[in-house]
């Protein structure tokens, strides 16, 4: 049996000095990191689908599945308070469709074709209607709402008709 010797002076621990320790990165670490990374990125990714899963069920809920849209609103077109005007704005198959009913009576139904819609997922885009009174005339004239942007149609002679350049350029004179 051999004897070893060992000098116990120069130990930290056993000499009372403060034990220094080097932090050091392994590769646990860096794969531990990596590894949230990539949860956080796969958590993302599928709270999005479920986000816009849940939009589109939302969409259908609200205007249904051919996305139709109802207002009534007095707009002076054989219409009054008590028998206000009917409208549907419809995206039948990407193509913006209004029909509307003067004074509710649906005889007179008129149909207005608005712009076909391009892109994916545009056949579930609901159409909105708004009204107000843009080029100051008294008469209420329909903003067609798709998205991010309002197609104006104006209220001239018993009728909405689309806006021309110069009837932009002199309501964007007017702002």
């Amino acid at each position: 049996m051999a004897v070893t010797s060992k000098d116990l002076r120069n130990n930290p621990r056993l000499s009372g000095r403060p034990l220094t320790v080097v932090p050091r990165v392994g590769v646990n670490s860096v794969m531990y990191l990596i590894t949230g990374l990539l949860a956080l990125l796969a958590i993302y990714a599928v709270m999005g689908n479920v986000v816009g899963w849940g939009r589109e069920r939302l969409d259908d809920l609200r205007y249904g599945t051919t996305r139709t849209f109802h207002a009534r609103a007095v707009v002076g077109h054989g219409d009054n308070p008590a028998a206000p005007s009917h409208f549907i704005a419809m995206n039948l198959n990407r193509q913006v469709v209004v029909i509307y009913m003067p004074g509710g009576d649906s005889t007179q139904t008129r149909v207005i074709t608005g712009p076909y819609l391009f892109g994916a997922g545009e056949d579930k885009t609901p159409v909105l209607l708004d009204f107000a009174d843009l080029n100051n005339d008294g008469a209420l004239d329909m903003l067609v709402k798709v998205k991010n942007e309002a197609i104006v149609y104006l209220n001239r002679n018993g009728q909405f008709e689309p806006i021309s350049p110069e009837d932009r350029a002199q309501l964007m004179m007017s702002r």
